[in-house]
Formats: C-alpha cells, sequence, structure tokens
C-alpha cells in the first residue's frame, strides 16, 4: 500500500487525527470521525482523513488505507486498513454486506411507523456537476440500484425522533434519502432537508461490526459527540 507521493504532516495534524483515533491494532484503525472533516475530496489542499492516515504511515512510504467512506457532514466511526491483505479482506466483506453499520439519525416528527425503507436509489448530477442521490423514477435519477434500510425509534420527545438507521446496502447518502423520501429528512441536512434546522448533520455514525481479516469478529462502537447530544437533548 505504496503511495507516490509522501504526504507530510505538521505535529498539530498527527496530534489531531490521533485524539479521535477510537482503537488499533495491527490490520485494522478505528476512528470517530468529526462532522465536518472530509473522508476524501479531488481537491488537493483540502484537510481530509484519508490525508491524515500520513500519521501512521512507516519508514518505507506503506500507510494505511480507508476501508469505507462516510459523508463529510457526518460523523462516526470509520476504519482504515493497515495493510493490503486487510484492505482485501474489508473490501470484500463490505461488498458481500458483511459487515452491520448503525446510525443515530434526528428527525422532526413522529417516525415510529417507519421501520424499513425498500426504495431503490440512484444518482443526480445536478447543473453545478454535484453528484448527489435520488429515489428511483425521480426526474434525472440514473444508474438506479435496490436499496434497503432498517430503522427503530429509540426516542420521541417533544416531536422529534431519534432513529436508530442500519443500512443493508450501501447506496450514497443512503439514509438521507430514503428518510427524505419518507417525510422525515435528517435535521441539518442541506442537501435533502433543511440545512438551518440544526447546527450541523445529525447524522452519527454509531457501531460497525463484522468478520476481522486475520479472524474472529470486530466491533467498533463511536460515542456521540458532545455537539450532537446537546442539540438533541435541547429538542428532546
Amino acid at each position: 500500500m505504496r503511495n507516490r507521493e509522501i504526504v507530510w504532516l505538521s505535529d498539530d495534524e498527527k496530534a489531531f487525527v490521533q485524539s479521535f483515533l477510537l482503537e488499533e491494532d495491527d490490520d485494522i484503525l478505528a476512528f470517530n470521525k468529526p462532522a465536518g472533516l472530509p473522508c476524501q475530496t479531488r481537491k488537493v489542499d483540502d484537510q481530509t482523513l484519508d490525508k491524515l492516515l500520513w500519521a501512521f504511515a512507516k519508514s518505507n512510504g506503506k500507510r494505511p488505507h480507508l476501508a469505507h467512506r462516510l459523508d463529510g457532514e457526518t460523523s462516526g466511526i470509520v476504519i482504515a486498513a493497515r495493510t493490503k491483505p486487510a484492505a482485501a479482506a474489508l473490501s470484500k466483506a463490505f461488498e458481500d454486506r458483511q459487515i452491520k453499520k448503525t446510525y443515530l439519525a434526528l428527525v422532526k416528527g413522529d417516525a415510529g411507523r417507519v421501520t424499513r425503507i425498500d426504495a431503490p436509489i440512484g444518482s443526480i448530477r445536478k447543473e453545478d456537476g454535484m453528484l448527489i442521490s435520488g429515489i428511483g423514477g425521480q426526474k434525472g435519477v440514473k444508474d438506479v440500484k435496490e436499496a434497503l434500510t432498517r430503522f427503530n425509534c429509540v426516542a420521541f420527545e417533544n416531536g422529534y425522533s431519534l432513529l436508530e438507521c442500519r443500512p443493508e446496502t450501501g447506496r450514497m447518502h443512503q439514509i438521507r434519502v430514503h428518510l427524505a423520501h419518507a417525510g422525515f429528512p435528517i435535521l441539518g441536512d442541506a442537501i435533502y432537508g433543511d440545512a438551518n434546522s440544526a447546527p450541523r448533520l445529525m447524522l452519527h455514525a454509531l457501531s460497525l461490526k463484522g468478520p476481522h481479516p486475520i479472524g474472529g469478529q470486530f466491533e467498533y462502537l463511536a460515542p456521540v459527540p458532545d455537539d450532537f447530544e446537546q442539540f438533541a437533548q435541547g429538542q428532546g
């Protein structure tokens, strides 16, 4: 897992990425990514989690690589593979849907009736070139694929619902699109809802569980960040 150009990080950048490292072993790094930090972008100068992985590079230039991605606005668990065999094993586990993901989402309204959304999702190219997602059959939606998310309402207070979300497929913005389609856009969602309804996107990747590259199972839990918890408590 070698990169042609080594990225040199400052001491502050190294300390920053270490501050949200949850667990590590010889094969996997697990992070509680803060909201606002993108996993990857096309802009060379952007600060990304992918770039910050250079903090864990070996002297031979080999460094970890992301096994999957979260939206930049979403906080929570992200894992990276430290070796090529680990990367291949994790990639296959994601592809085979062996990795179970659980998210928390805060929405307005009583979403207790929403327990399962099985609605295909495709991509939409906006006029500015931005790629977003939409439900199959909507105008401009292409490359439609099956998408299934299961939900459990864990709390409903003062007109707001806190949902556990378990996507069984891995489409772009899947939870966000499904909840918006059901009439419950996630608070703070600038694309599929109202950006002004919360100070951030109220979506947090809570846990990740699956087969470990060397055998057995891994399970990582990302504590809910203070900004998410404080806003949710203020609505409840």
